[in-house]
């Protein structure tokens, strides 16, 4: 009888730059753990390096265990995930809003204009690092601003930035027939604007009480917390009739890991270490559009859809 196939996984590896050394010390982690390497795909070139190693042979969990120490010699990204049907599958992605989709987080931005920024920022890296349940955190934060003017809030939605490459990561996605959500711990105030300009197909955030013109300090409803993100990513998945094994998740904070592990493919991105550590790949370079090549979508391919929508007739 034959023996089964063996064990295939694409590992994706990722440095600005991306030095020979690296290289050379992937492929010894690689030789370590058993596994060969069948077929190397350059993805990208510039502004990051980034290439795909299909290899064979290796178990997964010890493939992840060493080439993750690897890459923290080397201070490149490397993202193992298993050569299935389902990688060429994939077809909704939900992200994270504050430190993910745009950079900061907003409700700093909010504080700094009710003047106690300090504060805020104290109990927000405590909630994303995990220190403090996410739902009495925000409740506390979001008490602080209590009397904001409504005409701030507005101020601070105009100041949000997205992260680099955010436009042309929802771009390519809704062009390879994608839908693309977010789910955010934050505020509708800023995530309705996000989703009228990407375009985005989903999304669910929390609502800033509004009384005679100010903040009243109160959320309205249940808060997006830890437990409902995750919730709200099968509920997008429903909607869109797709398994969770087709689905990819990307946040920075302990209140994204459930999202994370429920999703076919969970992403750190510039994240938290305990997130890092739980995900199943992690992204420390600041450009979101490196989440391509996670899909195995190379830039070229990218940039050369995108010339043909600049050249075709309008």
């Amino acid at each position: 009888m034959e023996p089964p196939p063996a064990t295939r996984h694409h590992v994706t590896v990722l440095g600005a730059p991306l030095s020979p050394a690296a290289f050379a010390g992937v492929t010894r982690r690689l030789a370590r753990c058993e596994a060969n390497i069948e077929r190397i795909l350059r993805l990208s070139e510039f502004p990051l390096s980034a290439y795909d190693l299909l290899v064979s042979g290796g178990d997964t969990a010890r493939l992840r265990t060493e080439l993750a120490a690897e890459a923290v010699t080397q201070e490149v990204d490397i993202a193992v995930e298993p050569a299935t049907i389902w990688r060429r599958a994939r077809r909704l992605v939900v992200m994270d809003v504050d430190s993910t989709l745009v950079q900061g987080e907003v409700i700093e931005m909010l504080a700094r204009e009710a003047g106690c920024e300090a504060e805020v920022a104290r109990i927000t890296a405590a909630a994303m690092a995990g220190e403090l349940d996410f739902e009495a955190a925000l409740r506390a934060r979001v008490a602080l601003l209590e009397g904001l003017p409504v005409a701030a809030v507005d101020l601070v939605r105009t100041q949000v930035r997205l992260a680099p490459g955010a436009r042309t990561l929802v771009r390519t996605l809704h062009r390879l027939g994608y839908a693309v959500g977010i789910v955010s711990g934050g505020f509708t105030a800023v995530t309705d604007d996000l989703v009228a300009e990407l375009g985005l197909d989903h999304a669910l955030a929390n609502t800033l009480e509004v009384r005679d013109g100010r903040l009243t300090g109160k959320v309205l409803g249940p808060v997006v917390d830890r437990a409902r993100k995750a919730e709200a990513l099968r509920e997008f998945a429903s909607l869109q009739r797709v398994s969770l094994a087709q689905t990819v998740a990307i946040g920075d904070g302990a209140n994204d890991l459930d999202m994370l592990a429920a999703a076919g493919l969970g992403i750190a991105f510039n994240a938290k270490p305990l997130v890092r550590e739980a995900a199943d790949a992690a992204l420390s370079l600041p450009f979101l559009d490196a989440v391509l090549f996670l899909l195995g979508i190379p830039r070229e391919e990218v940039e050369a859809a995108d010339a043909a929508d600049q050249a075709a007739p309008a």
